[in-house]
């Protein structure tokens, strides 16, 4: 039995559910966002819950139930209260600014780099070592971070790169005489 899949997805004040066959679509604050379910789930509305239940016994079905009952879960709170993922730039002359849609950094290269922003997405850049990234949809969000950190990951002798923000990075010993 999934642990995640047996309880329901809480419907904040705002945030209206359509449920069309399989479709799911969520509106809210933040905007409108909609997916397509597996076959192997049923969907329900009660007042302000939804319900995500498997078909059958199935393999599948039961695996697909927890994953059917996250993916409401994220369109919900996306609409309702978006997601963020912040950056830290660490390093002598790495930086970062926005110049309309494109993130440019400079990070030790002999060139700057240059990041398009994806549609739905914004990015701020409060000081120059800080990247915050936003959106309504959860997988956006933090593929466009990944994006982002894989230019110049932090190396663990100085800790020099582009790190989450909460992220620990294991420091090494240098070289001994």
């Amino acid at each position: 039995m999934s642990r995640i899949g047996k309880n329901p997805v809480e419907l904040p004040e705002g945030v209206d559910i359509a449920i069309v066959g399989q479709q799911i679509t969520a509106k809210g604050k933040l905007g409108e966002m909609s997916f397509t379910l597996s076959d192997d789930v049923d969907i329900s509305r009660e007042e302000n819950q939804v319900w995500v239940k498997p078909r059958g016994t199935s393999i599948r079905a039961r695996k697909m139930w927890g994953t059917a009952r996250a993916v409401v879960n994220n369109l919900v709170v996306g609409v309702s209260e978006g997601f963020t993922r912040n950056l830290e730039i660490n390093g002598v002359g790495y930086r970062a600014q926005v110049q309309g849609s494109e993130l440019i950094m400079q990070l030790g290269f002999s060139h700057e780099v240059r990041h398009a922003v994806p549609e739905g997405i914004s990015i701020k850049c409060p000081d120059q070592t800080h990247i915050t990234i936003e959106g309504v949809d959860k997988q956006k969000v933090g593929q466009t971070a990944a994006e982002i950190r894989s230019y110049r990951p932090p190396e663990p002798y100085k800790g020099k790169g582009i790190k989450y923000a909460d992220e620990y990075v294991r420091r090494k010993e240098g070289k001994k005489k």
